[in-house]
Parts: structure tokens; sequence; C-alpha cells
């Protein structure tokens, strides 16, 4: 092993044995070489060896306690950087529990040419395998990114992206992967602290270490929770991912449950208080590692290029601003003032580069905005600084929609449309924790037209699916439960014009479509973009801090902060923070929160001169739809083998859909009422009796044919076809039918929890990623109720075990060393430790 030769066998003979003197962690230590002097610290601990291949050095970071943390969460976070990736410019692996998470940062060796941005992608993938199961796809292999790890990847991306430093311009590349998963709590703040610290140890120029924390909030118990477990999260109000470095914060992604704006506050403190904690321990942890940044390709513009502009720009911009306007009036003027600076510039004695150019000209109308708003408390439209644009709003105007709404706010305007289905609609997302069913979703467009442009459309990008989901999760708290109402609800919101804060406007008419669709919301929704503008864009907000109300497209991209906050007139539902400076105060953030409560209560009341309150009426375009329960052991009977059953019924009562899940629950939907009526009778007059009548007077219905063969034998295993796959097990016919199909063959469950000896988080994706149309499955016996029941974890043990029961093995107990070889090894390790 590199520089102590024969260190690795005499390593593997130590842990062949166990004794009192030695611990297998003790011989860990001792064996790993020279070891350098651990960091240890309140909160964390650092350790270096050469337990690398070949000998190579790692370093380790332990986390073992952050400020807020539950006494009963006892496992410590671990960083650990020099044993895998070390190729990328950066590569870590984190460690809580069993998830485990692999993060890298990598850069190309030189600079692009003619970029004004910093060209930094990122991606993050949930593999199916770190949770023991696989893709269900064809070809067996995880595949473009799904919602939710799109969404990842922007949490990773949003608050990484304004530290790293002016003038970068290598191509940088931040991938993550989860490995392993418990399935105890969310990945995504793990996912954030694992790659920000791959890019901290990097030569990329980021130069403060950033750190993330979830925080949830029980109601009841008044109590707010750090990084919770899904349990928890399950009686929580609250659902926030917090970033930043030690000194302030730089993102905010949360919903909640109309949470008050000093219960967001607290709960943004509590987070930081652990991000501090975490972001001081990575940067002693790059202390230790050894970090050098480049900074020697940091394309800068020379520095008298910038007074060269102010001298020839300021009046024009200060009287662009005055003259105030509109996107359409105002853009124009400023493309004119950058060909004309261009122009000037760009020839002569001295020539300075187009983007040098650009860059100097933004930073004048930065500083000039925030200048004049904070001496004249004017914008660059005109507006106060608390000033909500004109706001026209109509809903109903699409005829054989269900719902629909035009939310119109100065130059910002979306269509929303509303459509109501049984829960056959749902969307279903595989994820390494289960398939998620939604019943409600939101889907954002934002065509290029919408901003006067041509460009790609088809499938959403990130921005659409970001969008969409901030706007999604502003909805659901005010939706009705579906035992009140039991419709699958889907939203769109198609962009028409865009100048600011489209994804708020997607609230305001979303809820708008809601209530025009009939949908028994509790309260209704609207949101608001809030901006902030700064002396000094580098720093982090302070008291001269300017902010503003209902931000346009232009103070979006020239100010330092982004602020969506959305919710009803008591509390709020959802909101998103992205900041271009180094952080936001928790001052900052009190006085923009109610800046914000003021913007939102004026656009409540123009929306409720609209529509006061959802239609009372659902359309007539809605199928009805009707739900009620049967015992869960009669799912089978009412499915019918291959579906056979369920889909007679909707055929023979003219149903639109018919679902059945897991817990026996029913539900059926129709244009006609009757016959929904008349399907539900059937269906429970088919699990009481075995037969059953339409009722009604629709008819008799002759009872099905039974099988008519031999009885299975308990405990012997049958070869199967699969005749249906659901959440909660496997349909496997055991023994066939009829030859002629006068009498099916005979059918049984094969439970989730009997389908495989390891535990399967999703049954349907599991079967389908087996790509069999058979099972071998052992039959257990009947159950009370006269049905089948089928185990291939059984058939699987029987075909290991060789069909003979166990036999319990003897443990043999571990061989002891004596004093003798514990003084030869002891000895050994000395002589390394001192060569």
């Amino acid at each position: 092993m590199g520089r102590f030769p024969g260190l690795s066998s005499i390593y593997i003979c130590c842990l062949l044995y166990t004794s009192d003197a030695f611990t297998q962690h003790q011989l860990h230590s001792a064996a790993a070489g020279a070891r350098l002097s651990p960091l240890f610290s309140e909160n964390y601990s650092i350790e270096s060896d050469t337990s690398g291949p070949n000998g190579a050095q790692v370093h380790r970071l332990i986390i073992n306690k952050l400020p807020g943390q539950d006494e009963e969460d006892t496992q410590p976070i671990v960083i650990e950087t020099g044993k895998i990736g070390r190729q990328a410019a950066g590569a870590v692996t984190l460690t809580k529990g069993d998830t485990t998470l692999y993060a890298t940062a990598a850069r190309d060796s030189d600079p692009k040419e003619g970029l004004d941005f910093l060209p930094l992608s990122v991606d993050h993938q949930e593999r199916f395998s770190s949770a023991g199961t696989t893709s269900g796809s064809y070809n067996k292999r995880d595949g473009r990114p799904a919602e939710h790890e799109v969404l990842t990847c922007r949490l990773i991306d949003r608050p990484l992206r304004p530290l790293i430093a002016d003038g970068w311009r290598h191509e940088t590349q931040l991938l993550s992967w989860v490995l392993s998963y418990d399935g105890v709590r969310s990945c995504d703040p793990l996912a954030i602290v694992a790659s920000s610290t791959a890019v901290y140890l990097s030569d990329v120029p980021l130069h403060k270490a950033v750190a993330a924390v979830m925080v949830g909030y029980n109601k009841e118990e008044d109590k707010l929770m750090l990084n919770p477990t899904h349990d928890q999260m399950e009686n929580s109000q609250l659902q926030l991912i917090v970033a930043g470095t030690k000194d302030a914060v730089l993102m905010i992604e949360g919903a909640a449950d109309f949470l008050p704006e000093e219960t967001m506050v607290r709960a943004v403190e509590f987070g930081h208080k652990a991000i501090e904690a975490i972001a001081s321990a990575v940067e002693e942890f790059g202390e230790t590692v050894g970090i050098t940044k480049k900074m020697d390709t940091l394309i800068t513009a020379p520095p008298e290029l910038q007074e060269k502009v102010n001298a020839l720009m300021t009046e024009k911009v200060d009287a662009m601003y005055v003259g105030g306007g509109t996107k359409t009036t105002q853009g124009p003027i400023m493309k004119v003032l950058k060909k004309e600076l261009v122009a000037a510039l760009g020839e002569g004695e001295v020539e300075y580069e187009k983007n040098d150019i650009s860059n100097a000209f933004k930073d004048l109308l930065c500083r000039r905005m925030y200048e004049r708003a904070a001496a004249t408390g004017k914008r660059c439209d005109g507006r106060d600084l608390e000033e909500i644009r004109h706001l026209s709003m109509e809903a109903g105007f699409l005829p054989r929609v269900h719902g629909s709404a035009l939310f119109t706010r100065g130059e910002t305007q979306a269509i929303a449309t509303t459509t109501l289905g049984d829960s056959g609609m749902r969307q279903k997302i595989d994820k390494i924790d289960g398939t998620e069913e939604k019943r409600f979703y939101l889907q954002y467009t934002f065509p290029p037209s919408c901003v006067g442009e041509t460009g790609r459309v088809g499938a959403p990008g990130r921005r659409e699916v970001g969008h969409g989901n901030l706007a999604e999760r502003a909805l659901i708290p005010t939706l009705p439960s579906e035992k009140e109402f039991p419709y699958t609800i889907r939203v769109e919101s198609l962009i028409t014009e865009s100048h600011g804060s489209s994804s708020m406007a997607s609230v305001c008419g979303g809820c708008l479509a809601l209530m025009d669709a009939g949908v028994p919301i509790k309260q209704p929704i609207a949101g608001i973009a809030m901006g902030m503008l700064l002396g000094d864009k580098g720093g982090v907000s302070d008291d001269n801090a300017v902010i503003l109300s209902d931000i346009l497209g232009t103070e979006d991209a020239l100010g330092t902060m982004d602020f969506k906050v959305a919710g009803d007139r008591e509390g709020i539902t959802t909101f998103q923070l992205d900041i271009k400076c180094e952080g936001l105060s928790l001052d900052t953030m009190k006085k923009a929160l109610e800046q914000a409560r003021k913007g939102r209560l004026h656009i409540l009341d123009a929306m409720e001169g609209v529509l006061p309150s959802s239609r009372e009426t659902l359309p007539d375009t809605v199928p009805k739809i009707a739900s009620f329960s049967i015992p869960s052991e009669s799912i089978g009977k009412v499915i019918g083998p291959g579906g056979k059953q369920i889909r007679a019924v909707i055929e023979d009562f003219e149903l639109e859909g018919m679902n059945v899940d897991e817990d026996g629950n029913v539900q059926v939907s129709s244009f006609k009422q009757d016959k929904l009526k008349e399907a539900e009778e059937f269906v429970k007059g088919l699990v009481k009796d075995g037969g059953g009548g339409r009722g009604g007077g629709g008819g008799g219905r002759k009872d099905r044919p039974k099988y008519v063969g031999p009885d299975p034998v308990e405990g012997q295993v049958y070869t199967g076809k699969i005749t249906g796959i659901h959440n909660f097990g496997v349909f496997v016919e055991i023994l066939p039918g009829a030859e002629d199909g006068s009498t099916p063959g005979l059918e049984g469950l094969c439970h989730v929890s009997e389908l495989a000896q390891d535990r399967v988080r999703n049954c349907e994706g599991y079967v389908k990623s087996m790509n069999v149309e058979e099972l071998e499955v052992m039959y257990l016996g009947k159950q009370p109720n006269g049905k089948l029941s089928l185990s291939r974890k059984k058939a699987l043990e029987a075909k290991l075990g060789g069909g003979a029961p166990k036999k319990e093995e003897k443990k043999e107990e571990p061989a002891k060393m004596s004093n003798e070889e514990l003084d030869v090894i002891a000895a050994a390790i000395e002589s390394i430790q001192e060569s």
C-alpha cells in the first residue's frame, strides 16, 4: 500500500479476530498509517488517514450534532473526500444513517470565449438501485430526470450560482447521485450540502461554504423540527428548505399550511443556526484538505471602463428612468443606449470587448435604479415602492372548459384552466420510496411568444417545472379533502405575456379557475413577487436595502432579490427566495414579508371583486363521481382475472371510469347519475353473495362461471400466470381453467409483503422490472373469506433451501488471539508509524 508495503495483509489479518485488546475501529485507526491528529469541535471532528486506493490520503468530516437537532436523531453526517472520484476537481461522499450520496464538481481546463454569464450546469439522480429496486422502463435503465429530480437540481444551483466569482467562464458541471437510501428522510438538503462541499473543495472560485437544512413545524406542539423524518412530516404544517453561508441566508424554498409571517421568520432563523454550524465545519474541513482556488483565468474588464461608461450614459439612463413607461416603451430605449455605447467604446485607440461594455452598462443601470429609488421612492416605471401594477381579471371565459380564468397584472398575463376527473386521472410519479399518486397537479407553460421571441417548444424546461411546482404548492392547502370533493384536479397555466413573476400570476389565475370550476376551496389564494435593490451588490442586505412590491422583469434582472410569497388573508402557503448578493439578513426578510402581506391583500381584494366564492354547481361537462367502500378482501372479485370484471362493469353501466384502491375504496364516474347508482348496487351485490343484479331495473346478470378443477396443495410451489398488478400485490392464476374458456382458472393474491425477501416499495415497478409473465409462488392456504393466499417469498426460500426447512446453524465462537500474537502485531504497527 504505497508508503507502507505489507500493511494491507496485516490489516486484513487483524480483522479476522476480535478481542478485548483491540476493537475493529481501533485496528482500522492504527493500521491506516500515519494518521494526522484529529480536529475536534463541539459539534464535529475531522479525521485524515491513508485508507484510500493505493495509500491515497482520505479526509473525513464527521458532524455529530447540529443546533436544534432532535435528541432521537443520533446519526452523524459524514463527508469524505479522497477515496472516490479523485480525477474530478472535487468529489465527496455524504452519509447519514444508511443514506449515501456521491457528488462531484468538474470544470473545463480553459474558459469559454465570448460568454457574459457563468456556464454552470447541475444534474442530480436518485438511483432506483439505492432503494433496492430498478426502473420500470423498457431498457431497465434510469433515464431522463423526473420532475422531483429537476426540482432538486434547482435547489442545488440557486444558492451556489451567486457566490462563484464574477468572471468565471470555465464550463462547470455539478453531478450528484443518491447511491443508498434508507427511506427515513428527504435527501434534498443532503444533496445541496454534498454538491456545495464538492465545489468548495475544488479549485472553482467559491470562497464560502454553502449548507442547507430542511425545517418542519408541528403546530400543535409549537415545535420546529430540523431535518425531520417522513413520519414527522406527516404532522408538519411546514416544509422549508433553507440554504446559506455561515453569515446569511441565500435561498428559501417552502410550503406551509396558512402559517403567519412570524412563524416563517422563526423557522428560517432556526434553520440558519444549523447552516452556520455545517458551513463553519466545511470551511475548516477545506483548510485540512488544502484547497487552492483558480483565480488566474477570471475574465475581468479594464478598471477604467466603468468610469467611461458612467461618463457617457449616466444622464441618459436617468432620463430614461424619469420618463417611466412599460416594457414595450422603455425596453427599446435601453437597447438603443446600449448600441450607442458599444459603438462609442468598441472602436478607437482602445477597443473594449462587447461583453465587458454590456456588463459595465448593466452595473450602471443597477446603481442608478437603486439611487433613484432610495432618493425619490420612485421606480423605473414610475410606480411607488409598494405600488401594485394594474390588475385585470376574467373568469369563465372559455365555454367548454371545466374552469377558466384570464389574469393580467401589468404586462404579465396567464390563462389558467381547471380540469376535473376521477382517480384514474391522477399523476403517477415513480420515486425511490415508491409510486406517488398526485390528486392535484399544476402544469405551467412559458412559450417564447409571451416575451415576443421565437424558440424551442415541447417538453417543459427546468424553469417551467420549478415555476409550476411553486404555484402548485401555493394552492394545495386551500383544496378540499378527497372525502369532501372526490375529484382529481388538474390546473394548467399558459403564460401569454411576461414582464415579472408569471409564477405568481399562475397562482392567482389558477385559484380563479378552481373557483370557476366549482371546486369548494377553503380560501382564495394570491401571490406576489418582491424585489430588493442594494447599493453594494457584493455584500449582505443592510438597512439601506430598498424593497420593491410586484417587481418587473427589469427589476428582477437588475436587482438582487426575487422573493415570491403566496397565501390567503391570514397566512402563507408557499414562498421562495433567490438572492444575487452574498445573503439576506433576517431584518430585511421581515420587512419584505410585511410588505408582501400588504400587496397580497390588495390582489385578494381585486380577485374577490371578480369571483367572491366558488361556483355552487359543477359544469355540465364534468362527469359525476360516486365513492363507496367494499371489504378489502373482495377486491379481487371486483377486478376479476386480468381485469375482466372491472372492464365489464365499466362497459355495462356506461361508466367513464372505475378505480379500486388497496383499502377497498371504489370510485366510479359517469355523466349519468342513475348509472352511478346502478353500478354501486351491482358491485355491492357482487361482493356480498357472489352474484347480484344491477338493481333499479337494470336487467339481470348471470352468475359468472367458476373454477372447476383440482384443489391446490398447501405448501406446494406453482408457476402461475400474472393476471393483475396493483400497489397492494399481484394476482396470479396458479391452476388453468378449461381449454375452451368455459370456466376460469384458479387465481390468488400474492400480497406485496410476500413478493420478495426484501421490502418492495413499488409493487408495480418491481414486477414490471422483472419483465416476466409468470411467477413461482407457494400456496399458503385460504383466507377466512375463502380467497387464496400466495407467497413468492416462501417459494424463493424453498428454492434456495432445496425445499427443506432451514436448520438452525450453530454459531461458531470467533477465534481469539494469544497475547504473543497481539504483541507481534502491536510491534509491527509501531515500527510502521515510526518509519
